[in-house]
C-alpha cells in the first residue's frame, strides 16, 4: 500500500460498534488517551482523518484551568471540527476540581469531562494525587461525586480513568468502581497496571474484566468499561474486548507514529481486514501533514516542527532510515528543510512489517512508588493531609 488510507475508505462513515457514553454516541468504541505533549489539536486532528473515536485533550489540573493559566486554557481549545470536545482533568481537591468541572460546563467548553487517577509520576504521587489517591476512598469519592454533581448541571456525562492500585499489594480499582458507579459516572476506563508497574511489565487484562464484571453486576451495561494498556494493534484490540467483555479501549503509546491505527481499528471492529500498511513514501506524507497542523497550531512554524522532533523514531520505526538521516530529521527547523529532508527517503521502501509494529514510546521498569509518608497507614484521609495534597496539584501530565 502506497499510502495511509484516506478518511474512512472502503467503510461506511458510521461502521464498527457503538459506544454510548452518556448522551454521546461514538461510532467507534476507541478513546485516544490523553499523552503530555503529544495530544494536541494537531495529534487530533490528524487522527481524526484516519478513523471515529472520542479525542482527548491533554491532561490539565483543575487549579491551572481555575486560574485560567493560559498555557492550560490553550490545551482545552477545541477546533469547530473537533466533536465531541473531550477534556481530561486531574485534581486533588473536591472543592477545585468542583469549580474547573463547573467552568468548562458554564462556558461550553466541553462535551465530555474525564478525571485522571491514574497518572504514576513521581512528583503527584509522592503528594498523593494521581494514582496514589483512590487508596483514600473519602477522597476520592468526594472528588468523584462534586464531578458528577457539577457535570449534571450542564448534561455532560463525566468518566474517570485509573489504574489497578498503588502496587499488588494495595490494589484499589475495586472498590474505586463501586464508588464511583455509585456516583453517577458515565464509564469507567481501567489502564492493567499499578503504579509501580509505572509502563513495565505486561497490562494485566484480567482486572478489566474483573471491573467489567463489578459494574455489570451493578448496572448492567448501562455504564461502559473500557480497557487500556498493551494495545499496539487492531487485533490488540480485538483479543481485550474478547477476553475482558470490556465496552471499548483506550490507545495511548501504541498510536505515536501511528495515527493510521485509529482507521485500523474501526476497521477490525467492523470485521473489515483493511489495515493501513504504508509504505515510506506514506509515512512521509503523514510526518509532513503532521508537521503542517502543529505550525498551524502554534502559529509558529518553528515551534511546530520543533514539537514534530519527538515524533520522528516512532514513525520510521523499523523502516530503512539511515542513521545520519534520522539524526538530521530529529533537529528539523522549518517546513522547507523537513521537505527537503523527506525527499531523500526511498518513498518506494514497503512497509516492514513486525519491525514496524509492537512496543513504542515510553517503557520503563517498575519503581517502588513514591509516597508521603505514612500514606499507606490508613484508608481515610485527616486533616494534615488536606495541606500536604494541595502541593500534589502541580502544572504536570501523566498517563
Amino acid at each position: 500500500m502506497s499510502a495511509p488510507a484516506a478518511p474512512h475508505a472502503g467503510r461506511a462513515p458510521h461502521a464498527g460498534r457503538a459506544l454510548r457514553i452518556g448522551n454521546l454516541e461514538l461510532s467507534s468504541p476507541v478513546v485516544l488517551a490523553p499523552m503530555a505533549g503529544i495530544t494536541n489539536t494537531a495529534f487530533r486532528r490528524l487522527c481524526r482523518e484516519y478513523g471515529g473515536g472520542l479525542y482527548v485533550t491533554e491532561m490539565v489540573t483543575t487549579r491551572a484551568l481555575v486560574e485560567r493559566n493560559e498555557k492550560t486554557m490553550r490545551i482545552i481549545h477545541h477546533e469547530p471540527y473537533e466533536t465531541p470536545r473531550s477534556v481530561q482533568l486531574y485534581g486533588v481537591d473536591p472543592v477545585t476540581v468542583g469549580q474547573s468541572v463547573r467552568l468548562l460546563v458554564e462556558e461550553d467548553r466541553a462535551d465530555h469531562i474525564d478525571l485522571n487517577f491514574g497518572c504514576p509520576v513521581p512528583k503527584v504521587t509522592r503528594k498523593g494525587g494521581g494514582s496514589a489517591l483512590p487508596w483514600k476512598t473519602d477522597l476520592f469519592a468526594a472528588i468523584v461525586e462534586t464531578a458528577v454533581r457539577e457535570a449534571d448541571r450542564g448534561g455532560i456525562p463525566l468518566t474517570v480513568k485509573m489504574r489497578k492500585g498503588i502496587d499488588d499489594d494495595h490494589l484499589t480499582f475495586e472498590g474505586a468502581a463501586r464508588t464511583a458507579v455509585s456516583a453517577g459516572v458515565s464509564a469507567i476506563t481501567l489502564h492493567g497496571r499499578t503504579c509501580a508497574q509505572l509502563y513495565s511489565g505486561t497490562a494485566d487484562w484480567t482486572a478489566i474484566a474483573r471491573m467489567k464484571e463489578i459494574v455489570h453486576g451493578m448496572v448492567g451495561d448501562e455504564i461502559p468499561v473500557l480497557g487500556n494498556g498493551d494495545i499496539f494493534a487492531a487485533e490488540d484490540a480485538l483479543a481485550m474486548m474478547e477476553r475482558t467483555g470490556c465496552d471499548g479501549v483506550v490507545i495511548g503509546r501504541g498510536c505515536q507514529g501511528r495515527p493510521w491505527l485509529f482507521g485500523d481499528l474501526e476497521n477490525a471492529l467492523a470485521g473489515n481486514l483493511l489495515r493501513n500498511q504504508p509504505d515510506l513514501g506514506g509515512v512521509a506524507d503523514a510526518v509532513r501533514r503532521h508537521g503542517e497542523y502543529l505550525a498551524e497550531h502554534y502559529e509558529d512554524e518553528f515551534m511546530g516542527v520543533r514539537d514534530l522532533r519527538k515524533h520522528i523514531a516512532w514513525y520510521f520505526k523499523g523502516y530503512p532510515v539511515g542513521g545520519d538521516l534520522r539524526s538530521r530529521l530529529a533537529k528539523v527547523s522549518s517546513l522547507s528543510e523537513l521537505d527537503a529532508l523527506l525527499s531523500e527517503l526511498d518513498r518506494s521502501q514497503p512497509y516492514p512489517g513486525e519491525a514496524a509494529e509492537g512496543t513504542r514510546g515510553r517503557t520503563t521498569r517498575p519503581k517502588r512508588p513514591h509516597l508521603p509518608e505514612g500514606w499507606l497507614d490508613s484508608r481515610v484521609m485527616d486533616a494534615a493531609w488536606h495541606e500536604e495534597l494541595a502541593e500534589a496539584e502541580l502544572d504536570v501530565s501523566g498517563g
